[in-house]
């Protein structure tokens, strides 16, 4: 079991939602109009841990082959798992052992009874067993984004850097550094709790470190592009991060209850915490952040694509919690986004609740990108045919151009394999 896998344990029932009936089907024929071009996210410490994989640069080979066979010609490839790097970086501790406080090893008897919500059946030699796998993986010593950059064009990939640019944790137990040593920067609760992780953009020294982590990345590797993946933050002890409208529990630190005194005349905590005007003001140091990478793509020879994850009306947090789309429930003004031009590419993350799909999500950002960006469409890697019939059509009826695969490792759980890998690569547009 890898941490994704720990991680989605407990909402089995949650994503049942959007669950198909996977059988077997014979290949449909692709119709020429309907090819799209395929992008996949990859983690590479994710793929990693899978039987047989080679570590280093044999290993990245393998990945990147699959994915060509694919027709998978975006690749998107993890450069932050948490607050850890998965390249060479200067301002980052590179992903290999976990903190000791961990899902993999927790301190106190309340998060023993957390983590077996999570991992009935687990036993603890188990558990070892995968910490000790995790903590083997050395990334001080092999860049897996410099090998994936220099294979991936060899074979005629794209290779964007995935940052996950709004966690500081992933789940529990791969904190940054900059958040131990800067815990005053954290999120606060309504009720003025500190968030364990996650690190608020409203303090200019934020939003700083953020852009530095991209400003590394875009000086030292040939990248096509930067995706910013926003639906990921820290730490699940924190959850709810929510209220029981879906509105974002969070964004109540001084600088912002400072801004809405001055602005409004009276202190947010007498106010609902949907106001529609106390979301707004929560909401500015991302855009503010999101206009400095703007900046900073253009200050450059090379202009490169920007595309982002972001919500919908439908998603959900944790165990179930429900998320009131981008503005109210993560706190991201995405329209503001679209309007500035600060995006080029915009993707609805893959996980919903009452009632929503891939499509309702998709046409969901169209609106409230008002059309001007590029907004893709989202599926699951396919377990058969009949999925990637399904997904295809979905994408091509809802007018989407480019399709987001998640995620690139699945492929190789597949017994099929070489089946699903030719049927989407007849539909692969290049």
């Amino acid at each position: 079991m890898d941490r994704r896998k720990f991680l989605q344990a407990g909402l089995t029932s949650v994503c049942a939602v959007y669950a198909n009936a996977r059988t077997s089907a014979a290949e449909p024929a692709p119709n020429p109009d309907d090819k799209l071009i395929l992008g996949v996210p990859l983690t590479h410490s994710d793929w990693a841990l899978k039987p047989n994989i080679a570590w280093g640069a044999r290993g990245v080979r393998h990945m990147l082959d699959a994915c060509k066979a694919c027709g998978w010609s975006k690749v998107y490839w993890r450069a932050t798992d948490g607050g850890r790097s998965l390249y060479k970086s200067a301002l980052m501790r590179p992903q290999g052992k976990w903190d000791d406080d961990s899902f993999w090893n927790p301190q106190t008897d309340e998060d023993r009874k957390l983590l077996l919500r999570f991992t009935a059946g687990l036993t603890p030699a188990k558990r070892d067993e995968i910490r000790r796998t995790f903590d083997s993986l050395d990334y001080a010593h092999f860049d897996s984004l410099a090998a994936a950059v220099e294979y991936g064009h060899q074979i005629g990939l794209q290779i964007h850097a995935w940052v996950s640019i709004n966690e500081d944790d992933h789940g529990w137990g791969l904190q940054s550094e900059f958040t131990k040593k800067h815990p005053e920067f954290r999120w606060r609760h309504r009720d003025g709790r500190a968030y364990r992780s996650q690190l608020s953009f409203a303090y200019p020294e934020v939003r700083e470190y953020k852009l530095a982590i991209l400003k590394e990345l875009l000086d030292n590797y040939a990248l096509d592009g930067l995706f910013l993946d926003w639906i990921r933050t820290g730490d699940v002890r924190d959850n709810p991060q929510t209220d029981a409208q879906g509105v974002a529990d969070s964004g109540y630190e001084q600088p912002l209850i400072d801004s809405f005194k001055k602005s409004i005349g009276v202190d947010p905590h007498e106010t609902p915490n949907g106001d529609a005007r106390w979301v707004n003001v929560r909401a500015q140091p991302q855009t503010l952040f999101m206009r400095d990478v703007r900046k900073l793509i253009e200050s450059r020879k090379t202009k490169l694509p920007v595309a982002v994850m972001v919500g919908h009306p439908w998603h959900y947090r944790g165990e179930g919690d429900k998320i009131d789309g981008n503005l109210r429930g993560l706190l991201l003004d995405v329209g503001a986004w679209s309007r500035e031009g600060l995006i080029d590419s915009a993707v609805a993350a893959g996980y919903y609740r009452d009632g929503g799909t891939p499509a309702k999500a998709r046409e969901a950002l169209v609106k409230e990108t008002e059309g001007m960006v590029d907004v893709w469409s989202y599926a699951w890697a396919p377990q058969n045919l009949a999925d990637i019939d399904r997904d295809f059509s979905l994408a091509t009826k809802t007018g989407a151009k480019q399709m987001l695969l998640w995620e690139a490792d699945y492929i190789d759980d597949r017994a099929n394999a070489a089946e699903l890998k030719a049927a989407m690569a007849k539909r692969a547009r290049w």
